[in-house]
């Protein structure tokens, strides 16, 4: 899609067009069990990454699929290349030339070698093809027959299928999903290498907070078939506009006004916020022994997660979680809280 702005001055007004790789306007569908998509609209950069997060049922994958031209919109559009996305509805075979989907039923042929399946959809160069294999960590795999893999190397094989093909756009619906811990990691770094050193732009959806954190430019909320925020990681995380969205992306606390004070301090111009909740993450917690070094409270419980502890406390009548990498208190003391950052986000 391409949009235009109008740039006033003293000489005669300019005309600039800004295209977007990809361009999503106004979609909406409602499926036979009501479900309903509602006027969802983004666009994209190129090598833009964006992560499409919320919980299950959201319409994530519906949406996934509508922008890669398998499934039908009732309305709305996708631009990708300036040029319409067309559903199954107006085209023989369903899809985009430049725009592959990895679902999380992939299927490869059976008993097949891996070069022979990759063989079959080559559009590559044989030293492009030797960095697409590089790329997803299979080139030691080429001689393997396809009943001889593991899971997460028949992932890494779909993967590569679908990007000998030269796609510019890389749709992943849940690529992790389960998956071990040392498999994760390893798609991770493929998922990074395919879009910096393959120049290929990625959507992807995911469940997990930490996959999107760590790896998106730019992050969609969605709930109940809608996009209820946009932006990115760092604003969503810090300043989410819900508690939906706080609590997609990791463990917080909300204190209404009178526990709030407490813990910033009657001095602080910013409690004033009248009828909201302050939101505080776990490290956003000082625990200290020292007495009067902040407000009142008792340790409950100390949970353990290998590289940090997350510490349970009771301010009152209000529960705070803090997480410290050096842990130095025991269930039952009593300890002194204050906030590490001088920033308020309130809810």
């Amino acid at each position: 899609m391409v949009e235009c702005l109008i740039l006033a001055s003293r000489e005669p007004m300019l005309l600039v067009t800004i295209m977007h790789l990809l361009s999503v306007s106004g979609i909406t569908r409602k499926d036979e069990r009501g479900f309903e998509l509602k006027d969802i609209s983004f666009t994209q950069e190129k090598f833009e990454k964006i992560a499409i997060a919320g919980q299950t049922g959201s319409g994530k994958s519906t949406l996934l699929k509508i922008i890669a031209g398998l499934a039908e919109s009732q309305s709305g559009i996708v631009h990708f290349e300036q040029k319409k996305i067309l559903g199954p509805a107006d085209k023989l075979i369903p899809g985009h030339p430049g725009i592959v989907y990895l679902s999380q039923h992939f299927e490869l042929p059976n008993n097949l070698r891996v070069e022979q399946v990759l063989e079959y959809a080559n559009l590559l160069s044989d030293e492009a093809g030797a960095t697409l294999y590089e790329v997803c960590q299979i080139d030691h795999l080429l001689k393997r027959r396809t009943n001889q893999l593991s899971g997460g190397e028949k992932q890494r094989i779909a993967l590569a299928k679908l990007l000998i093909t030269s796609p510019r756009l890389l749709l992943l619906d849940e690529p992790f999903s389960n998956t071990d811990m040392v498999h994760k990691k390893l798609l991770k770094r493929v998922i990074s290498d395919i879009s910096s050193k393959l120049k290929i732009s990625c959507i992807m959806v995911s469940h997990d907070p930490l996959d999107s954190l760590s790896w998106a430019d730019k992050i969609l909320v969605m709930k109940d078939g809608q996009v209820i925020q946009q932006g990115t990681p760092q604003a969503l995380y810090r300043q989410p506009a819900s508690e939906y969205t706080a609590g997609l992306f990791g463990n917080y606390t909300l204190l209404n006004a009178a526990a709030g004070k407490t813990l910033i301090g009657d001095g602080d111009a910013s409690t004033g916020k009248s009828g909201k909740k302050l939101l505080i993450r776990p490290e956003d917690i000082i625990i200290s022994t020292t007495s009067n070094a902040g407000a009142e409270a008792t340790v409950k419980e100390i949970l353990y997660y290998g590289g940090y502890y997350e510490v349970e406390l009771a301010m009152g009548k209000s529960r705070v979680t803090a997480r410290t990498i050096d842990n130095t208190v025991s269930k039952g003391d009593n300890v002194y809280l204050s906030l590490a950052s001088a920033d308020r986000w309130y809810l």
